[in-house]
């Protein structure tokens, strides 16, 4: 809330019903963030930049204000095209203002559709109307939104290490004022030591994401308050536009931003559900690499946004001390995200239909990990849509060992980036099995095996009935696999647990 003796001229006239040339809902609502002036008024919104210069942020002068403004509307369009209309001219004639060139010209305002607050994917999240399902909708449109997000050389040049590390250097030198407000001098200075750190350490990452095409045209501040349902669609607005450095910017970045919003909120299952989905779609599993410190920097940004609030003289002081208590959340969780954490291998076997992946995608939930099935790692180095059925090609000897060298590869680094990584294949041969053990055993990381089982009638049944899922396997191809199954040797039992999928799989999970 603001007090409305304290805002501009202009957006106190916005807040009448007159100012308008169409029907409005009374009271008009208004939303204010650090950078802008947000007017519902029914129908429409109306979105003002607010004359300020955060350095990162320019929105000072008329012509930077349209600029922006035809930016806006540019770049939104891209995910959501039906609540992005036009960019609106506002006037003033003596001591009124006006929508329209009838004046003097002193602003412009993005107009929208308006649609219900209670559409927002954060007041759905705090409703609880927000389904599991739901996350892997938003994998799922994400994957497709980046994988139209434009990319050429002068974009890549973003994810060099320097201007990546100029980036988040602008964030600390934003914030250090808000040392012994919002946050402690510990965690500026551990926060900051582990982003320096990452950035020197890992450099080929980031060279070998530039390589690969994944600094693209992004939405750059990708948070549950940006996405919404509306008639039935999931949409994505309000992205960057008024910085190419958090606009162009590897794909992870803004998968960073949705887990992180969804993990500051509570849904760590949630987030884990949109991770898992987004990585399946697009195959970049290896990007996972990254991720952590793109977590890191994406929670240190939302406190220095919300810190800002704190010096805003047209917020209210109530809003200005829950600004205070969020900016400090928000700077904790960059702070936790740095910490240390033990990466370990989950290895799932067992006859196709026996649960692997039902099963594996509860553990992934439970434990935050991420669930790697052969599968789409088949399809992806195959070139074949996920849904689409796999010819003999994709399931050769030398296609077969190529998946699960993948997959053994992708285990060993997502285990040191700290993650609980889930491999969900039939691992029926020792040979494959014993990459796996070796590989653990090596690099000191834990390693269980959860071979699922299930009554043959079960197995037949669930094989005869499997709709929707990317797996190929058919009834019949189970009789050669319970043929060519090799057995675990006595140096492998010691990382079983054999679990009945049929059963309640409560107790395990929670041991897991």
């Amino acid at each position: 809330m603001s007090n409305e003796a304290t805002l501009p001229e202009l957006v106190q006239q916005m807040l009448k019903p007159e100012f308008y040339p169409h029907p409005v809902t009374t009271p008009i609502q208004l939303m204010q963030t650090h950078a802008s002036t947000v007017l519902l008024t029914g129908e429409f919104v109306y979105k003002l930049k607010k004359p300020v210069n955060f350095g990162f942020l320019d929105y000072s002068t008329l012509a930077k204000r349209q600029h922006f403004c035809q930016e806006e509307l540019r770049l939104n369009q891209r995910g959501a095209r039906e609540l992005y209309l036009e960019v609106v001219t506002i006037s003033k004639k003596g001591d009124r203002y006006y929508l329209g060139n009838d004046g003097e010209i002193v602003d412009y305002a993005v107009k929208m559709v308006q649609f219900p607050q209670d559409n927002l994917l954060s007041n759905m999240f705090e409703s609880g109307q927000l389904a599991p399902e739901d996350l892997e909708e938003i994998g799922r449109v994400v994957a497709e939104f980046h994988s139209r997000a434009r990319t050429d050389e002068y974009i890549s040049s973003f994810g060099q290490i320097d201007r990546i590390k100029a980036s988040i250097e602008d964030n600390y030198r934003h914030t250090e004022k808000y040392i012994g407000c919002a946050q402690t001098q510990q965690q500026f200075n551990e926060t900051k030591a582990y982003t320096d750190r990452f950035l020197s350490e890992h450099s080929q990452l980031f060279l070998d994401r530039i390589a690969a095409g994944f600094i693209r045209e992004c939405h750059g501040d990708l948070h549950l308050r940006n996405i919404c349902r509306w008639q039935d669609k999931i949409l994505l607005f309000d992205c960057i536009e008024f910085n190419e450095p958090f606009r162009f910017v590897d794909t992870m970045y803004d998968v960073a931003f949705a887990v992180m919003d969804l993990e500051a909120r509570g849904g760590k299952d949630l987030a884990n559900r949109f991770l898992n989905t987004y990585a399946e779609q697009t195959g970049d599993w290896a990007g996972l690499q990254i991720l952590p410190m793109y977590l890191t920097r994406q929670a240190y940004v939302r406190a220095k946004v919300t810190s800002f609030l704190l010096e805003d003289p047209s917020i209210a002081s109530q809003d200005r001390a829950a600004a205070a208590q969020t900016a400090g959340d928000y700077y904790r969780q960059a702070w936790e995200y740095t910490r240390s954490r033990q990466g370990r291998i989950i290895m799932m076997a067992g006859l196709s239909g026996a649960g692997k992946s039902t099963l594996g995608k509860q553990i992934a939930r439970a434990v935050s990990g991420i669930h790697l099935r052969s599968d789409a790692v088949r399809k992806h180095l195959g070139g074949i849509p996920l849904l689409a059925k796999g010819d003999d090609i994709l399931y050769t000897p030398a296609m077969t060992a190529q998946t699960y060298q993948q997959m053994l590869e992708l285990a060993g680094k997502l285990a040191a980036r700290g993650f609980t990584v889930i491999l969900d294949a039939k691992y029926d041969l020792q040979s494959l099995r014993a990459a796996i053990v070796d590989l653990a055993t090596t690099r000191k990381i834990p390693l269980q095996i959860v071979y699922c089982t299930a009554p043959e009638a079960v197995l037949r049944d669930r094989l005869a009935h499997r709709t929707g899922d990317i797996a190929d396997a058919t009834v019949d191809l189970l009789a050669s696999q319970q043929s060519t199954w090799e057995d675990f040797t006595p140096a492998e039992r010691g990382y079983v647990t054999t679990v009945d999928t049929t059963k309640d799989l409560g107790m395990f999970l929670g041991e897991i």
